[in-house]
């Protein structure tokens, strides 16, 4: 009888389809900052608009240029230590063959660090709903570019970096429970210990200005988050991709339901702010998770965001610290508990076979995904603590506050973002000439 031949597995090959793809999701990732800046942008006061819209859509320059010059290398590159990696041949991205497949995978190295260059921007992004109304613009862009350096590439590299501890530890996170949200929201409470509260905090009324611009960043968000979840697969052809792009339109609506109705309970009313807001923490809790867990489980993980992070969002009032759009709610708390519950609604038939404490795991997994959830919360809020302390006692973080009380748009941009002088002279001139008529028909009558 002849020997029996082993074949070596046939090595990936470029598809197109699985490139294209990935460059729609990488697009779609993309408007989510614009997204996120339309949803902050809203809900801070007309002085405050276009800073709050300025403060996201500056790391689309800043962290590009940083990405391409070294933070892809030091995310992506060979590990060292298992807490960064680095690969000279990736440093400005001259080295790169333009048909180089990203290892194990149908898509080039290319569209894999262009998709995920578009994260490494939204997350110090994320961060700047905390600080609305009070940071020096140039502080602000110094701070990105720091935090970026020395928080976001290394923690990439700890979750999705071949060799990254929590990578080898088999802490799950699908598309950036803990390298995005929890990174972003706990550096959010990081900064704002420091560099302190609002000119007239629980005292003054800073309602949102626009609901309507709420609602339209949060369906860009919603819009993007396809990308964002669902790409995180890079297009791998088993069903797992499809089954996060349903997973996150399932917890996302469970979510948003979900802070409505305690928000009708608690509060008395269903406001467009609470709907908006549940669906993002929908969309935050589910992005560790959605491809561990079903459609059931998907379901649970968004409903418990959907209200605990609207009790959270009321801390700040409770504790002091004055967190000014819900960045730690929502994010930070949303992004804990859609890890951690991973540990729970894992079922094993998705992604892994890994399975949760309520699919007969044990706690196995909760235990891994706790140690990647607070590793990260603890970094990520210290160093941005000592980053902002540095910058504080240096260049000085905070507007004057003359400026912040006038409106930091003015102050920092010399630009409002509504011009309300023609249409206030119109309507001016309209009650005028109004009163003129009238003026003079009462004097025909008194003729």
């Amino acid at each position: 009888m002849a020997p029996a031949i082993t074949l070596a597995a046939e090595a990936p090959k470029l598809s197109a389809a699985n490139t294209g793809f990935m460059l729609i999701c990488s697009a779609l990732v993309m408007l989510m900052t614009p997204g996120l800046a339309f949803f902050y942008g809203g809900m801070v006061r007309v002085k405050s608009t276009l800073n709050m819209l300025m403060m996201s859509f500056i790391s689309l320059g800043i962290v590009t240029i940083l990405w391409v010059l070294y933070g892809f290398s030091m995310a992506f590159g060979t590990d060292s230590g298992s807490l960064i990696g680095w690969n000279s041949d990736w440093v400005g991205l001259g080295n790169i063959g333009l048909t180089e497949l990203w290892p194990g995978y149908t898509i080039p190295v290319f569209v894999f660090l262009v998709f995920q260059l578009m994260f490494a921007i939204i997350t110090p992004a994320l961060i700047s709903g905390a600080l609305a109304d009070r940071v020096k613009f140039s502080a602000w862009a110094l701070f990105i570019a720091l935090w970026a350096t020395v928080v976001y590439f290394p923690v990439a590299h700890w979750v999705w970096g071949a060799g990254g501890w929590a990578f080898e530890l088999g802490v799950i996170d699908f598309a950036g429970g803990t390298a995005v949200h929890i990174n972003a929201g706990a550096a959010a409470l990081g900064v704002i210990l420091v560099i302190g509260k609002r000119v007239g905090f629980k005292k003054d009324p800073m309602r949102p200005h626009s609901l309507p611009l709420v609602m339209l960043g949060a369906g860009l968000l919603w819009f993007g988050w396809f990308g964002f979840n669902a790409g995180s697969w890079l297009g791998n052809d088993d069903g797992v991709g499809a089954l996060m792009f349903v997973n996150t339109q399932v917890a996302t609506a469970a979510a948003m339901l979900a802070w409505l109705i305690y928000e009708k309970i608690r509060h008395g009313a269903f406001t467009t702010l609470g709907a908006a807001s549940g669906a993002v923490a929908g969309l935050v809790a589910i992005t560790p998770a959605g491809g561990a867990v079903t459609p059931l489980g998907a379901i649970a993980v968004g409903a418990i965001a959907g209200v605990l992070c609207a009790m959270a969002v009321g801390l700040k009032y409770k504790f002091g610290y004055d967190d000014s759009l819900d960045v730690v709610g929502v994010h930070l708390v949303g992004g804990v508990l859609g890890s951690l519950l991973i540990g729970l609604f894992a079922s094993g038939k998705g992604q892994s076979t890994v399975e949760g404490l309520f699919y007969g795991g044990g706690l196995t997994q909760f235990w891994k995904q706790c140690a990647g959830v607070f590793a990260v919360l603890a970094y990520s809020l210290i160093v941005s603590a000592i980053l902002a302390f540095i910058l504080d006692k240096t260049m000085g973080m905070r507007v004057p506050e003359d400026d912040e009380i006038a409106g930091i748009d003015q102050a920092e941009h010399a630009e409002t973002a509504y011009d309300f002088s023609g249409a206030g002279g119109g309507a001016a001139r309209t009650a005028a000439a109004a009163a003129a008529v009238g003026g003079a028909e009462s004097k025909k009558v008194d003729a």
